[in-house]
């Protein structure tokens, strides 16, 4: 059931995620989480300055209310999951250039004036890494 994923920072795009809080998939057939990842994935692959960041998916990540959702991660980093995106081009980048300021912290905290103004207000959860508990 697992696999080996990147160790660096990583951007997890869960691709089963309904397209919105209406429909499960949008007017191809395409679900949301499927066409947010390609989105992602394309954008980094092909925007040197996102060379860094990792874009991975996996199926469910279990916050099927808060469709089109992404876990933020890297080792020994607070990781965070947002969700409640419009799977477009915008919410990829937004999604991207809040995981470079990620990358570039300690501890996985960004300061809200870095935030993209893309992700402010799709924050979920945030998830301590093993070992740590944050202050």
């Amino acid at each position: 059931m697992l696999r080996p994923a990147a160790s660096g920072p990583s951007v997890i795009v869960c691709n089963t995620c309904r397209h919105s809080g209406d429909a499960r998939e949008d007017a191809y057939g395409v679900r949301g989480g499927a066409r947010l990842f390609a989105l992602l994935r394309d954008l980094a692959q092909n925007d040197p300055a996102y060379a860094g960041l990792s874009v991975e998916e996996m199926p469910c990540l279990f916050a099927c209310t808060d469709f089109c959702t992404v876990h933020i991660r890297a080792h020994d980093k607070v990781g965070y999951v947002l969700g409640r995106f419009t799977p477009d081009a915008d919410a990829a980048r937004a999604i991207l250039d809040y995981a470079l300021h990620y990358a570039a912290s300690e501890e996985g905290r960004v300061a809200y004036a870095d935030w993209p103004e893309g992700v402010k207000g799709h924050f979920i959860v945030r998830v301590p890494p093993a070992g740590f508990v944050a202050q």
